[in-house]
């Protein structure tokens, strides 16, 4: 059996290789979790369903995306992101990573 391992983790920040959007992880997938009909209107490159998918909060918008990890690298800017979920989220930002909140419902 292949153990799929995920390249970034909650709380990192990465930046969208095609649309270079900037953002930080709020979950991750081991594969694609969402419905098909979604992955046929908003993924239109097609990106293997057999490899993590990220939840995304876009930095200075108010959306979140679901990205395939083929379609991210490491943000390098080491700036946080503004996002007005990010409190939900994390408590702070060390050293380029978001500090997870541990009190969420």
């Amino acid at each position: 059996m292949n153990k799929i391992m995920a390249k970034f983790s909650v709380g990192q920040t990465v930046c969208h290789k095609t649309y270079n959007y900037r953002g930080v992880i709020i979950d991750v997938d081991a594969t694609f979790q969402g419905k098909d009909k979604w992955y046929e209107r908003f993924a239109r490159s097609r990106p293997s369903k057999n490899q993590p998918w990220y939840r995304i909060l876009v930095h200075e918008a108010a959306s979140e995306t679901y990205v395939a990890e083929g379609h991210l690298k490491p943000d390098i800017t080491g700036d946080p992101v503004n996002h007005p979920e990010i409190s939900t989220f994390f408590d702070g930002f060390d050293e380029g990573i978001y500090q997870f909140n541990h009190v969420m419902n």
